[in-house]
């Protein structure tokens, strides 16, 4: 099921399949293939890296963010919010709230987001940085959910475990840990111990 998916670490990713997806590119190796499309769920610097995209974007590269990360990149770059729906290279993309319920790094009102994409005939969810909102009831038919378990910034694992509970994913995947911002592979071992095989979870080594 997440064969094509590749955890970079942190929240970045790279699906590939029949096009080279990225999303929030931070600390790659720097001999990553060059992206047809490159999704930013918000403008922090540990998922918005100028420098990142910069080394895997070619002249015919799409970078989706919302609008305050659009800002800063050059070239093809489509202004998102939540709510948008767009197809981008044949890719259906549809851009869904991410934001905090009771912290304030990631405030609702910058309309900050996550993504669900069809690729490779699954619907992948990436969450962005957010808590367990009311909004993840909406989402339907999710193939595969990135969630983020390592609270401080984002919900933590229980949360998390609440959010695969509402989304029903076919496979789970924890995020937003072990790049030395905050928690570690603890997060999604609970994380994974609390679903219990209610979602089959699948904890990713960093390619």
């Amino acid at each position: 099921m997440v064969k094509d998916v590749h955890w970079l670490g942190h929240a970045s990713f790279k699906i590939t399949g029949e096009k080279v997806l990225y999303i929030d590119p931070w600390k790659l190796k720097g001999t990553e293939e060059k992206a047809h499309i490159i999704l930013i769920t918000h403008d922090h610097y540990d998922h918005c890296s100028e420098d990142d995209v910069e080394a895997i974007i070619s002249e015919s590269t799409i970078i989706v963010a919302p609008f305050d990360a659009a800002g800063k990149f050059k070239g093809n770059v489509k202004k998102v919010r939540p709510g948008d729906k767009l197809e981008v290279s044949g890719i259906k993309i549809e851009v869904v709230p991410a934001y905090n319920t009771d912290k304030s790094f990631h405030p609702k009102g910058k309309n900050w987001v996550g993504y669900v994409v069809e690729l490779n005939k699954k619907r992948i969810y990436h969450a962005g940085d957010t808590d367990l909102i009311p909004e993840m009831e909406n989402l339907k038919n999710i193939d595969i959910a990135l969630l983020p378990v390592s609270g401080t910034y984002v919900m933590e694992a229980r949360e998390a475990a609440q959010a695969a509970q509402k989304i029903k994913p076919a496979v789970a995947v924890p995020m937003h840990y072990g790049a030395g911002v905050v928690g570690t592979e603890k997060d999604a071992l609970t994380f994974k111990e609390l679903l219990g095989g209610e979602v089959e979870v699948e904890i990713l080594s960093k390619s």
